[in-house]
């Protein structure tokens, strides 16, 4: 009862601040006219203004769109999301799904080499110590650093965007399984070797288990470097995508559109991170 009061509350808290931004942006945006009021002008003294570039009657706009631009923006792209009308003028679903393609089997290939590789760090201090040096190197690479030794190397933009997924998500599930893996209690390990339980199944039933929770906190802030990298990379190989929308919608100087795709970027990262989160939450034990 505690918690959905909790819950309850905060929403609501939510919600004001919501409103209390629209209402800013709406403020910001719109405000009194450039040249004062059109009453008491004459005909020809309001086309005159007009032609000096000043509407007596016009509203004082900053340039930057208001919200119900952004919403009328929003409506049009999303009530017909999967259309193409050739390779610069496909609907947002379909950008979003060549984006969510190129992360998925980029994360997919860093959960392939993460995972044993952290086991195996994880349970051999020799090699942890022969892998922390070139982990620390590696890890904070930028990855727009890897993107052009990636399109000289691979000649190609989708396979150069999934390898920079694959290069900047693979180090916080390695380190994270690395760290789970060596957690775990020696009092566990102790008993199934006692058992005599072979090395494959207290892998999978022991240590496995025991190290989930922090596997998929790893895999969870990795999702996030996935999907944050990847609208960088898909600015700069261009083609399809998310981030190449962004991009294009800029060039065309149509900031409604770039403030949509902000905001959609945004959404579909927090429910990949809720995703994950609901993975974890499924694996977390109470000791």
């Amino acid at each position: 009862m505690k918690a959905v009061s909790l819950n309850l509350r905060a929403a609501v808290v939510s919600l004001l601040i919501f409103v209390c931004f629209i209402g800013a942006w709406q403020l910001a945006t719109t405000g009194p006219s450039i040249g004062g009021s059109s009453a008491g002008m004459t005909a020809e003294e309001i086309e005159y203004a007009k032609m000096m570039g000043k509407d007596p009657g016009a509203e004082k706009s900053s340039g930057f769109p208001p919200p119900i631009e952004v919403a009328k923006a929003s409506w049009a792209h999303l009530s017909d999301p999967f259309y193409d009308k050739g390779p610069n003028d496909k609907g947002i679903g379909i950008q979003l799904a060549h984006s969510l393609g190129r992360v998925g089997l980029g994360f997919l290939l860093a959960m392939a080499v993460a995972l044993p590789l952290g086991f195996l760090i994880g349970m051999s201090p020799l090699m942890q110590k022969a892998f922390n040096p070139f982990v620390q190197v590696l890890k904070p690479i930028s990855p727009l650093a890897w993107m052009p030794l990636a399109l000289y190397t691979l000649k190609d933009s989708d396979v150069s965007g999934i390898f920079v997924i694959f290069i900047c998500s693979i180090w916080p599930m390695l380190i994270n399984t690395a760290f789970g893996v060596a957690g775990v209690k020696r009092e566990w390990l102790n008993v199934a070797s006692t058992l005599e339980v072979n090395p494959i199944r207290k892998a999978f039933q022991v240590i496995l288990p025991a190290a989930a929770p922090t596997i998929l906190t790893g895999m969870r802030i990795s999702m996030g470097i996935a999907w944050l990298v990847i609208v960088a990379a898909e600015m700069l190989v261009g083609g399809t995508g998310v981030g190449y929308f962004v991009w294009n919608e800029w060039n065309n100087l149509s900031l409604t559109n770039v403030i949509f795709a902000v905001l959609l970027i945004g959404v579909v990262g927090m429910l990949l991170d809720l995703m994950f989160a609901q993975l974890q939450k499924a694996v977390t034990y109470v000791e």
